[in-house]
């Protein structure tokens, strides 16, 4: 492969005292580093190698360009494997659309491999970062996000549900801002991503050569390697905070937080979703907010309430486990391709969602997505967590 055309660009860069930081660089600003198949096998055996090896300190990932860190899944071949595996005889077996197996089976060995990092790790979250952008930035130990970062889990839109670990670290949020969150697609800015977990630090974009300047002054390798991460982008956020250099708007997740508890903590989904689509206000972030849920599948915001709640009690491995399963139905019915077709191959914004209102999707309809056709010893991703 021509390193010049690859989807993901690799380099070292040489601290003061001969230790190497890894920088993995998303490269395919047309997609706006939307996640292929061909990105994850560049970046997966590329992060093992730099964990294994003694003389790499840490690694950063980041993106070409100033729009997006990742927008998310390359959705385009995936949406040809269902299309073909719908016309086939062997529709009912979700295991039989092979490329939808291995995009899924791969992206979440990834996120996985992120998430249980052996050394600190550093996500440069600028720009858009969604869906599977998320899956990645989530699992790293240190994650940066700008004034530029506008983050979003917003798969009601395209038929699917929250997953690449979304299941997992939504419903870590505070209260119930996750099932808010799943629902609506709400989009999450710097301070948001903060309140949210789904951020560590808060710095300027401008900062972003000053902070690699800082990191290769450092001592690494005598054990502290985090704590001197920690440091670096401490101090470039207390510099973004004191000079002004970057202006961070307030978080909206923040302020209407107890307006999503009372609306979330409501005893069923269809209650919640009339609360919030009832909601009479005229704040621009909850009306989109209500507007994403109003036009989403409903069968999506079946499966992104039940995940959080069956989650609880699992591993981060069983959960990437569980949503294997789930994607992998959802590959398989009708909503997922219809959501793509819709939003993004024709794009008339009109999805014929099937089922059509929460109402129709019966409490038999929900739980065949959890159906596994593996054994726990069988399951594609067994091993994660071993």
């Amino acid at each position: 492969m021509n390193q010049a055309a690859a989807p993901v660009a690799f380099e070292e860069l040489t601290a003061v005292n001969g230790q190497r930081i890894g920088i993995a660089t998303l490269a395919s600003e047309k997609t706006l580093h939307a996640i292929s198949l061909e990105m994850v096998r560049l970046l997966t055996p590329q992060l093992q190698q730099w964990q294994a090896d003694p003389g790499v300190a840490m690694v950063m990932l980041q993106a070409q360009g100033d729009k997006a860190f990742c927008a998310g899944g390359d959705l385009q071949q995936l949406y040809r494997s269902m299309r073909e595996h719908h016309a086939s005889p062997a529709r009912e077996d979700i295991g039989a659309n092979s490329y939808a197996a291995e995009f899924f089976e791969q992206e979440y060995r990834l996120d996985y491999l992120v998430h249980s990092f052996a050394k600190p790790i550093l996500c440069w979250g600028h720009g858009i970062v969604m869906g599977g952008g998320i899956g990645l930035m989530a699992g790293c130990s240190h994650r940066v996000v700008t004034e530029k970062s506008r983050l979003a889990m917003p798969e009601i839109t395209i038929g699917l549900y929250p997953d690449v670990g979304g299941s997992w670290f939504l419903s870590r949020m505070p209260g119930k801002s996750g099932v808010f969150l799943a629902l609506t697609g709400a989009n999450l800015n710097a301070n948001d991503a903060l309140f949210a977990g789904l951020a560590d630090y808060r710095v300027a974009h401008a900062a972003k050569a000053s902070v690699i300047d800082a990191l290769l002054m450092q001592p690494w390798g005598e054990g502290k390697d985090a704590e001197l991460l920690d440091r670096v982008l401490g101090a470039a956020q207390a510099s973004s905070s004191s000079q002004g250099t970057a202006s961070f708007a307030a978080s909206s997740l923040r302020t209407h937080f107890d307006l999503i508890e009372s609306l979330c903590r409501r005893p069923t989904l269809p209650e919640i979703v009339e609360g919030i689509l009832s909601l009479q206000t005229e704040d621009a972030w909850l009306s989109k907010a209500q507007a994403t849920l109003r036009a989403g599948s409903p069968g999506s915001a079946w499966l992104g309430y039940a995940l959080q709640k069956r989650v609880r009690p699992l591993s981060l491995a069983e959960v990437f486990r569980l949503e294997f399963v789930v994607s992998l139905h959802c590959a398989a019915r009708p909503d997922f391709v219809e959501g793509i077709r819709a939003l993004i191959i024709e794009k008339d914004q009109k999805p014929q969602w099937n089922p059509a209102s929460l109402a129709a999707a019966t409490p038999a309809w929900v739980e065949g997505f959890f159906a596994d056709p593996w054994s726990r010893q069988a399951h594609p991703l067994a091993d994660l967590g071993a």
